[in-house]
């Protein structure tokens, strides 16, 4: 049986005040108890910038969760997120007014499988405001953002994962989202790069 705990499940945002509180979720993975398959999908994106372009929702189609890594720029964004999977967010640099002002700076996700034991997942904004060891602290994945650039590796069995940005194009940066499955206790991430009309 898998679970995944998260810190803020998004719904409905109206009169949003965050709980001091830690507060978790539990959604079951396991077919046998709840609609959550085995392997799990979370669907990862950054930097909307208050933009949710038409591409993203086809993208993340059939995932199970969506983690927002910050600068939201508009609650809406979240809001129309959530008619696809529950979503956890974070806040990034532009998110300092209103409803995406009150969003955590980090989150993290304990997904549990009673076979293969937990792997925590930790969410932050920008890589560069990371104040702790991941590998020390037993975090299986590092997701952040800020930069808008995709990419992800291994460093010291930790897995940092940056999905891009979903929201207006930077330069000549790709316009990305990313997937991470969670199989038989293994996180395998992938980028998918989304087509648009600039």
């Amino acid at each position: 049986m898998a679970t995944l705990a998260l810190g803020l499940a998004i719904g409905g945002w109206a009169g949003f005040a965050p709980d001091p509180r830690p507060a978790r979720a539990q959604v079951s993975a396991n077919p046998a108890n709840s609609a959550y398959p085995d392997p799990m999908k979370l669907g990862i994106v950054s930097d909307t910038h208050g933009l949710l372009r038409p591409e993203v929702l086809p993208a993340l189609k059939g995932v199970d969760q969506i983690l927002h890594l910050g600068d939201v720029g508009k609650i809406s964004v979240l809001d129309e997120l959530a008619k696809i999977a529950p979503v956890t967010a974070v806040r990034g640099n532009v998110d300092r007014e209103g409803a995406c002002g009150k969003l955590p700076e980090t989150e993290v996700v304990l997904v549990e499988d009673s076979v293969h034991g937990g792997r925590y997942i930790y969410m932050l904004h920008d890589l560069k405001t990371l104040h702790l060891d991941p590998a020390a602290a037993k975090f299986a994945a590092v997701l952040h953002g800020h930069t808008h650039v995709p990419n992800f590796y291994t460093k010291k069995g930790v897995l940092y994962f940056n999905p891009g940005s979903c929201g207006p194009r930077r330069f000549e940066l790709p316009v990305t989202v990313g997937l991470l499955e969670i199989k038989s206790g293994k996180i395998h991430p992938r980028i998918v790069p989304l087509g648009f009309k600039p």
